[in-house]
């Protein structure tokens, strides 16, 4: 069984703007990066990420960036504390498709993991934070509010 997933949702925002707050470091650390981003992601880079509930700034290389299309990056697994497997990289593919005027489909997608409890475990993981991340974004992109604000510390 190959471990993958797929979430997705709605915004009531324009692709640009969608695609933009992912993009864009300043805008990216407002909603979801909550230790804050460097870095915008372009085609063959390697950006930063930091989160208050897992310190330490993760590397992301970006692998292809379509304009108010697609995203697409590596980064490391975490199959958690006390795991000795070497690390991995997983792929993560973001689309972004207009279905009505002013509103956009946002859909993640992530895989790569190694096909082990750990890697189960971690790829349950990561679909949480994407699901959380969606949640995050629409709330910020369409009402200003911050969600993951001190939902971590």
């Amino acid at each position: 069984m190959e471990l993958k997933f797929r979430v997705a949702g709605r915004i009531a925002k324009p692709v640009s703007e969608v695609f933009e707050a992912v993009v864009n470091p300043e805008q990216l650390s407002r909603y979801f990066t909550t230790g804050g981003a460097k870095g915008r992601l372009e085609t063959g880079a390697t950006v930063t990420w930091d989160f208050h509930d897992f310190p330490g700034a993760f590397p992301v290389k970006v692998i292809e960036v379509i304009k108010d299309e697609k995203i697409v990056f590596q980064w490391a697994t975490d199959e958690g504390k006390g795991s000795d497997a070497p690390k991995y990289d997983t792929t993560v593919t973001m689309a972004f498709q207009p279905v009505e005027p002013g509103r956009t489909l946002v859909t993640i997608s992530e895989e790569g993991w190694r096909q082990t409890q750990t890697g189960l475990k971690s790829s349950y993981g990561n679909c949480e934070g994407w699901t959380g991340a969606l949640c995050a974004m629409k709330a910020w992109l369409e009402h200003g509010i911050n969600l993951r604000e001190g939902f971590y510390k």
